[in-house]
């Protein structure tokens, strides 16, 4: 077998697509889609998001120093690209799918990206409530690292839709049809091929 030798890259994939949601002094909130997240600390519980300091929801959450992290679903899969790519200067994020910037996308297409918000139980910034799991989050460090700045955050609440609970009030992520992004294309997670720790398990007699 051979290698190439490329440049450095982030081409750490697959990652989770989530939508980062913020909310401004006056309550107004935003939503952006963010691929650098991820688990830092589980005792305290935190995570990271990294953001390009000319994204309207950097200096948001610089400022308030809050927001939430919220996974992404094959439904939410529109959306999360759209709030992507379109900049919260210009748009009401959760005044979709009526914009007037909007009316010419067909009705289904505007339904996809809708977008509610879902009250916080321990900040001011609101969640999604199309999320299946919300992390609100309160920032304890920010690090300065170059083209994006890293917002360290203690998760302060876990915010679990009740759809995908099952009878035993145990979490059931696979019924979320989660979405995964990868190398500029996102993709819904699919088969199971083990669970932890199945590589050193005994089998059963």
């Amino acid at each position: 077998m051979s290698r190439q030798f490329w440049k450095p890259s982030n081409m750490l994939y697959p990652v989770p697509a989530v939508i980062v949601t913020c909310a401004d002094e006056e309550g107004r909130p935003n939503a952006m889609t963010a691929a650098w997240a991820g688990t830092v600390c589980s005792d305290p519980v935190m995570v990271s998001v990294s953001i390009r300091k000319e994204r309207f929801s950097h200096d948001i959450i610089e400022r308030t120093g809050e927001f939430c992290l919220n996974l992404t679903t094959r439904k939410l899969a529109r959306a999360a690209d759209f709030v992507g790519v379109r900049s919260g200067r210009d748009l009401d994020k959760f005044a979709l799918p009526d914009a007037p910037a909007l009316t010419s996308l067909p009705k289904k297409i505007r339904e996809e990206l809708r977008l509610t918000p879902s009250p916080s139980a321990k900040i001011k910034a609101p969640g999604i409530a199309e999320s299946p799991v919300i992390l609100e989050c309160r920032v304890r460090e920010i690090l300065r690292l170059g083209s994006h700045d890293m917002f360290v955050a203690e998760v302060l609440s876990t915010d679990v839709d009740d759809r995908f609970l099952d009878e035993n009030g145990r979490l059931d992520l696979a019924a979320a049809d989660l979405l995964a992004y990868s190398h500029g294309e996102y993709y819904a997670l699919g088969e199971l091929l083990g669970t932890f720790g199945f590589s050193v398990r005994k089998k059963k007699p």
